[in-house]
């Protein structure tokens, strides 16, 4: 334990800085920070790995995340949460075998999640969530987010049903 005379530190905290344990004032800033979401249902091809088109920004701190080309490249250096999900549903009832949710960083896929459904019934409708940590270079690095729908019979949709459908965000959590 350390007692308040072994804290030595000047200046004055406040509701965005903290006293770190080496006794230095650090900023408690999580940005570059932003969430989007897919505005209007995107159709995609079966079985495939497709670029979400998640459009609509919720917010961007730092106008950080492009809506033309759904990518997130912060400005500042650093580990960022990224977080997303997608909703996968089929133009026609019960025929969703597999939905997948993956984030590529620099156009390599890193972390994926999915959901499948291997019975004699399908599924309507699956929504899988991914989160990683991933360490930006605060000038070109980037990440997307990229979803698979299998179907057995019709056309595989990401669907924008409702707010909180499809989604992509992150924020940084440290600094470089």
């Amino acid at each position: 334990s350390i007692g308040v005379a072994e804290l030595s530190a000047t200046g004055t905290a406040s509701s965005s800085t903290f006293l770190r344990g080496d006794n230095a004032w650090a900023s408690a800033d999580n940005t570059p920070s932003f969430e989007a979401r897919l505005s209007v249902s995107q159709t995609v091809s079966d079985a495939t790995q497709t670029k979400v088109s998640v459009n609509q920004e919720v917010y961007d701190s730092n106008s950080c995340y492009d809506t033309s080309n759904y990518r997130f490249t912060p400005t500042t250096a650093g580990k960022y949460y990224c977080y997303g999900a997608v909703s996968c549903v089929p133009d026609t009832n019960n025929v969703l075998k597999e939905a997948m949710v993956s984030f590529r960083f620099n156009d390599s896929r890193t972390r994926t999640s999915s959901l499948t459904f291997n019975t004699s019934t399908y599924a309507c409708q699956y929504s899988p969530f991914v989160s990683e940590v991933l360490t930006f270079n605060g000038s070109s690095d980037y990440v997307e987010l990229w979803g698979r729908c299998d179907v057995s019979s019709g056309t595989p949709i990401f669907t924008s049903s409702h707010e909180t459908a499809t989604y992509f965000g992150a924020y940084r959590i440290i600094g470089a």
